[in-house]
C-alpha cells in the first residue's frame, strides 16, 4: 500500500459491526504476521524489514585447505580482533591458504613483499621486473617475489602461520612451534617491518646464493645489502649484532623487538646518503606501528574529499613517535602538505614518495560528480526521437533479460533494466518506465525473500565468514568470497532507481534493510558493525578493492574490471541520496573519488609513470598486486581485455572521460590490438566510451553500424540515448565542480552545459563553482547553459500523465558559490558597487573587502575559476554605447604572480540567458602590500552578445585569479565601483 492511499481515520463506536470486523481482521493480520515470522525462523530465515535472508546454507560455502578453514578463526589467534575477518585484501591468502595449507602465498604490501615461512618471515624486495608477451593482445609485467632473506628466531620450526592482529592496512603473521615465537608486523606503504621474538636469538639470513654485503656495523645498527637492495636491521638499546656469513643474529638484551627497513636506494646512491637515510630512519626503529585506521569527509560545499591516513605507534625506547610512509602515486598527486624525501621507492604501483616522521596524512580529491542518467538535451522531435521509442518499445516486454539465473547475470539483467527506466522517465516513455521498474521490483522482492523451503534466489548469512552469499552463485562468489562488490553493485543501484519512484518499498520497514545488508557485506561503511569486516572489498591504503576473497596466487590479489567496482561505488551515491542516507552516500563518495585516482594510475596509466618500460600498453586488463596483464580471466580479445574496465555504463561511469585525449589513444590502441578498423565484440561498450572523448564520431559509428548485437547488460536504446546526448553536449569539464553529487559539466565548442539531478522530493538549487546556479525541482534532471533542458517524474510515485515534451525550467543564474545569488536591485542606477554579501548596489556601502580564491597555480586565462561574484538583478536601464567601466581595488599582499580577472555579463531580460558577456585581461599586482586599482584600461580579452536595453535585466560581475598561487583581497562598498554604459 502506498503512502498516498493512507486515508484519515474517523471514529467509530465499538457496537458498530465495522469496527468490531476491523479489530478481528487487524487480529488476523497481526497472527499472520506473527506465523511468518515463526515459519521464517523454522525455515532458518531472519526478517529485515518485510525481507528476509537465510541463516541455513542452500549450497557451497568457503573453505581452504583440507577444509580446515570452513571456519576462519582456526587460522586465527585468540589475540585476534572480534568481529568479521577481512577477505579480499593483499594479506589474504594466509588467513584462507587455499593452496599452500601451512603458510599462504606470497603478500605484497609496497615496497615490500613478505612469505610466511616455517623459520620466520622472507622478505622481497623487488625493483626488476618480469616483462612477458610481445605483439598484439598480450603482455604482463610482475614485480616478483624474489626473496632477499628471512626475519626469524633460531631454533624456529613454526608448522603454520596464524593472524594475531590486522587494522585498515596492516596484519601481524604469527609463527609458533610452542617453543620459540615470532610475531610481525607488515603493512602496505610501510618500509619497516616490526618484530616481536621469544624463544632465541633473533635472526637475519640472506637467501641462499644472495649477493651479501655488510655496509654498517656498529652496535645495535646493522646496514646490510642483499643483491643490491639495502636493509638495516635495528636490535635494542644494548644489544648488538653478530655476523657470521650471510647469516646475523642478536639476543635482543634480553628484550624481545627488533625490526629491519629497506631504504630508497639505488645503484647510484652514495655512502654518505644511504648513511644519511639509515640514521633518519633510526629515530623510528623502535616506535613500530600498531594500528592504522582511515578517515574520510565529502564537503558538498566544495565538492571535495579530504581522506586522513593515521598511524598509531609504540615507542618501545626514546620519546619518538610517528614512522615512515611510502606514498603511492594516486596519494602523493593529492597531497595538500608535507615534504617527501627526494629518494623514491621502486614498486609495480609507480614511484613511491616517502614521508618520515608521520602520524597521519591527508589526501584531498575533487570530486566530479555523477548522474542517475546522461541528460536527454538531444531534439525530442523526429527520426531519431522516434528510433528511441522503437527501441524502448523493443524492451518493454523483457526490461531484464538476462543469460542465468545467478547473482552476477541477474544484477547485470537489473542494471540493464535501471538504465531502460531512467532514460525512458526522462523522454517521458511512462508504460517502458513503468514495466521496467516493475521487473526490477519484482526480481528485488523476490530475491530478498528467504521464504520456507526456498532454495534459490535469496541470500544466505554465514556468520563465520561475516558475509551474505547469493544464490546460485558464480564466478567463486560462494566458495571464495569472489565479487561480492561486482554482483551486488548491480542490485543497489536498481534499487536506488526503485527508490526514487517507490519510496515505500525502500524504507528500512520494507526492503530496505535487505539493500542494506548488501552494501555492508561488500563494503561495511559502519566500524561498530561486526557482523561484516570494514570495508571488505575495498584496499583502503591502495585505493580500489580486490576481487578475489582469498588473494591466493603468486603474484598476490587481482581485479580486472575496475569499471564494475566503480559501479558498486555509484550504487552506494545514489541509494545514499535517494534514500537520506548520507553516511552510506559518502562512503560512496569517499571510495568512488579515490577509486577513479587509483584507476587513473593502475590501469590507465594516464601519467606514464607506472607501467615499466617494455610493457607496451596504455593499459592492462587485470591489476594484480605485484603488477599488471592485459588479459581477462574469461578472453584474450582485445575489445574485451580493454573493454572490461568500462562497463556498465551509466552516469556514474563518467570519470572514464576525465581525460578526453586518453579516451581517444586508448580508443584507437584497442582497435591496433585487434587488427581492425572497428569493434569486433563490444561494439556499443566501445560507443559509447568514445563518446566520451568525441562524440560525434561515436555517434557516426554507431549510425553506421546499428545493426550491432548489444553487450548482455545493455540495450540499443540506452546505447543510442547515451550517445546522441553526448554528441550534443561535449566532452566532460572537470575544472568545474558544484555542491551537489548528482551533477556534471560539459563543454562544447567553448560552450558549457550544467547538469543537476535531484531525486529527493524537495526543490533544490545546486551552486556550480564558477558561480552558476541551477534551480532543481524535485524528482527532476535539468541543465542550463549551452541546453535548457528538464526531464523525468521521481521522487514518491509515477506520474500518471506522461510529458512528451520537456519543459525547460532551469535557469543559469550567477551566484556566489556555494551559496545561493542574493538579490540587489538597483532600479536606474547605471553605477553600481560591489557588496560584501554578492550584490550589486546603486549606493555605495562603508569600505570592506572579501577574499579571491587562488588560481592553484593554473592558468585560467579567459575561464573563470572559483570566481567571486556579484548580482544586480531587476534592472531597468536602456543602453547608451560602449563597454563597461569599472576601478577595482584588489590587493594581493606579498604574494608574487597573482593576476585577478573580471567579467561582466549582461542578461537583458532576467531569463537566464547572457546576451552580452565582456571579458577584460588580467592585471598583473605587485607583491607589496597596500590597495592597486584594476581598471577596464586593461583592455577586453573577449566580448560576445550584443548589448540590449535591459528591462527586469541582471547584470552579474566575476572576478578570479587568473594566474598566482595566492588569494588577492578585492575591495567592496565604497572602494569599488562599476560604471554600466546605460542611462
Amino acid at each position: 500500500m502506498s503512502r498516498d492511499s493512507v486515508q484519515p481515520s474517523r471514529a467509530v463506536p465499538w457496537s458498530s459491526p465495522w469496527r468490531r470486523a476491523a479489530v478481528f481482521v487487524a487480529l488476523a493480520a497481526l497472527l499472520g504476521a506473527v506465523l511468518t515470522v515463526l515459519d521464517s525462523a523454522k525455515a532458518g530465515a531472519d526478517p529485515v524489514g518485510a525481507g528476509s535472508y537465510t541463516t541455513t546454507a542452500p549450497g557451497p560455502l568457503p573453505s581452504g585447505c583440507a577444509d580446515l578453514s570452513t571456519d576462519p578463526r582456526h587460522w586465527v589467534t585468540a589475540n585476534a580482533p572480534s568481529g568479521a575477518v577481512p577477505t579480499n585484501d593483499w594479506w589474504s591468502s594466509i588467513l584462507w591458504k587455499r593452496t599452500n595449507c601451512a603458510y599462504g602465498e606470497p603478500l605484497f604490501a609496497q615496497p615490500l613483499g613478505f612469505r610466511a615461512r616455517s623459520e620466520g618471515l622472507g622478505v622481497s624486495y623487488s625493483t626488476r621486473p618480469t616483462v612477458s608477451g610481445s605483439g598484439k593482445g598480450v603482455g604482463e609485467y610482475h614485480f616478483e617475489y624474489k626473496e632477499d632473506f628471512v626475519a626469524g628466531v633460531s631454533g624456529l620450526a613454526a608448522p603454520e602461520v596464524k593472524v594475531d592482529d590486522w587494522s585498515d592496512w596492516t596484519v601481524s603473521p604469527y609463527l609458533s612451534d610452542g617453543a620459540h615465537t615470532l610475531r610481525a608486523t607488515i603493512g602496505s606503504g610501510l618500509p619497516f617491518a616490526y618484530f616481536r621474538a621469544t624463544g632465541g636469538d633473533a635472526r637475519i639470513k640472506a637467501a641462499s646464493g644472495a649477493t651479501v654485503d655488510v655496509w654498517s656495523h656498529s652496535g645495535l645498527t646493522l646496514g646490510y645489502s642483499v643483491d643490491g637492495h639495502d636493509y638495516v636491521a635495528f636490535a635494542p638499546a644494548g644489544a648488538t649484532w653478530s655476523v657470521s656469513g650471510s647469516t646475523f643474529t642478536s639476543s635482543l638484551a634480553g628484550k624481545d623487538y627488533f625490526s629491519v627497513a629497506v631504504l630508497p636506494t639505488t645503484p647510484s646512491t652514495s655512502a654518505a646518503d644511504r648513511t644519511a637515510l639509515a640514521d633518519a630512519y633510526a629515530e623510528y626503529a623502535h616506535d613500530p606501528v600498531t594500528g592504522t585506521a582511515v578517515s574520510y569527509r565529502y564537503d558538498e560545499a566544495k565538492s571535495t574529499v579530504t581522506t586522513t591516513y593515521r598511524f598509531t605507534t609504540d615507542a618501545l625506547e626514546g620519546s619518538a613517535t610517528g614512522t615512515v610512509a611510502a606514498l603511492l602515486p594516486h596519494q602523493w598527486r593529492h597531497l595538500p602538505d608535507g615534504s617527501p624525501l627526494p629518494q623514491t621507492y621502486v614498486s609495480s604501483r609507480g614511484p613511491l614518495k616517502v614521508l618520515t616522521g608521520v602520524t597521519s596524512f591527508t589526501t584531498t580529491m575533487d570530486f566530479h560528480g555523477v548522474l542517475p542518467e546522461i541528460p536527454a538535451v538531444a531534439d525530442s522531435s523526429g527520426a531519431d526521437a522516434a528510433l528511441l521509442r522503437d527501441y524502448l518499445n523493443a524492451e518493454k516486454a523483457d526490461p531484464t533479460r538476462q543469460v542465468s539465473d545467478d547473482t552476477y547475470w541477474t544484477g547485470k539483467g537489473l542494471g540493464r533494466a535501471a538504465r531502460l527506466a531512467e532514460i525512458a522517465d526522462q523522454t517521458g516513455d511512462t508504460e517502458v518506465r513503468d514495466a521496467a521498474l516493475s521487473a526490477i521490483k519484482s526480481k528485488l522482492t523476490d530475491w530478498f525473500t528467504a521464504s520456507p523451503g526456498k532454495t534459490s534466489r535469496l541470500f544466505y548469512y554465514d556468520g563465520k565468514w561475516g558475509t551474505l552469499i547469493g544464490y546460485p552463485a558464480s564466478y567463486g562468489s560462494d566458495q571464495e568470497l569472489n565479487d561480492h562488490h561486482f554482483h551486488y553493485g548491480y542490485y543497489i543501484a536498481a534499487a536506488a532507481t526503485l527508490a526514487k519512484f517507490d519510496p515505500a518499498w525502500a524504507d528500512a520497514d520494507h526492503y530496505g534493510g535487505m539493500v542494506d545488508l548488501l552494501i555492508r557485506d561488500a563494503d561495511n561503511y559502519d566500524r561498530t558493525d561486526e557482523r561484516f569486516p570494514f570495508l571488505r572489498d575495498f584496499d583502503i591504503y591502495a585505493g580500489h578493492d580486490w576481487a578475489s576473497g582469498h588473494g591466493s596466487f603468486a603474484a598476490g590479489n587481482n581485479q580486472e574490471s575496475s569499471s564494475e567496482g566503480m559501479n558498486f561505488d555509484n550504487a552506494l551515491i545514489q541509494w545514499g541520496i535517494a534514500t537520506g542516507n548520507k553516511a552510506v552516500r559518502d562512503a560512496g563518495i569517499y571510495m568512488y573519488t579515490t577509486q577513479a585516482a587509483a584507476i587513473e594510475d593502475y590501469w590507465f596509466d594516464v601519467h606514464d609513470q607506472v607501467y615499466p618500460e617494455g610493457f607496451q600498453h596504455k593499459g592492462v586488463g587485470m591489476v594484480w598486486s605485484n603488477g599488471g596483464a592485459y588479459s581477462t580471466w574469461f578472453s584474450s580479445a582485445p575489445e574485451q581485455i580493454q573493454g572490461i574496465n568500462l562497463l556498465p555504463v551509466t552516469g556514474g561511469h563518467l570519470y572514464l572521460g576525465d581525460n578526453p585525449a586518453h579516451v581517444r589513444a586508448n580508443y584507437q590502441e584497442m582497435l591496433d590490438q585487434a587488427g581492425k578498423t572497428q569493434p569486433g565484440i563490444w561494439p556499443d561498450i566501445w560507443y559509447e566510451y568514445r563518446a566520451l572523448g568525441d562524440g560525434d564520431a561515436a555517434l557516426a559509428d554507431f549510425r553506421a553500424h546499428s545493426s550491432l548485437t548489444s553487450e548482455e547488460g545493455e540495450s540499443k536504446a540506452h546505447t543510442f540515448h547515451w550517445i546522441r546526448n553526448l554528441a550534443a553536449l561535449g566532452t566532460l569539464d572537470t575544472g568545474v565542480t558544484a555542491d551537489s553529487p548528482l551533477s556534471a559539466v560539459f563543454v562544447k565548442s567553448g560552450e558549457r552545459t550544467y547538469v543537476a539531478a535531484n531525486t529527493t522530493a524537495t526543490d533544490s538549487t545546486v551552486h556550480f563553482s564558477d558561480g552558476t546556479t541551477v534551480r532543481v525541482p524535485a524528482g527532476k534532471t535539468v541543465t542550463a547553459g549551452a541546453y535548457t533542458w528538464s526531464g523525468g517524474s521521481a521522487p514518491g510515485g509515477t506520474s500518471p500523465t506522461p510529458t512528451p515534451t520537456p519543459t525547460p525550467t532551469a535557469t543559469a543564474t550567477p551566484s556566489p558559490s556555494p551559496t545561493p545569488s542574493p538579490t540587489g536591485g538597483t532600479g536606474s542606477s547605471p553605477t553600481l558597487y560591489p557588496d560584501e554579501d554578492g550584490t550589486l548596489t546603486g549606493t555605495a556601502g562603508p569600505a570592506g573587502s572579501v577574499t579571491v580564491d587562488s588560481a592553484d597555480g593554473v592558468n585560467h586565462d579567459g575561464t573563470p575559476y572559483k570566481p567571486t561574484v556579484f548580482t544586480a538583478t531587476g534592472l531597468a536601464l536602456k543602453y547608451v554605447d560602449g563597454l563597461t567601466r569599472f576601478d577595482l581595488a584588489v590587493d594581493a599582499r606579498n604574494a608574487v604572480g597573482n593576476g585577478p580577472q573580471a567579467q561582466v555579463s549582461y542578461d537583458c531580460t532576467g531569463d537566464g540567458t547572457w546576451d552580452r558577456v565582456e571579458t577584460y585581461r588580467y592585471f598583473a599586482t605587485d607583491p607589496v602590500t597596500g590597495w592597486e586599482h584594476y581598471t577596464d584600461r586593461a583592455g577586453t580579452s573577449s566580448t560576445t552578445g550584443t548589448a540590449c536595453d535591459l528591462k527586469n535585466g541582471t547584470v552579474q560581475v566575476k572576478v578570479w585569479n587568473a594566474i598566482g598561487n595566492a588569494p588577492t583581497v578585492l575591495g567592496t562598498g565604497e572602494r569599488s565601483v562599476l560604471r554600466l554604459p546605460y542611462s
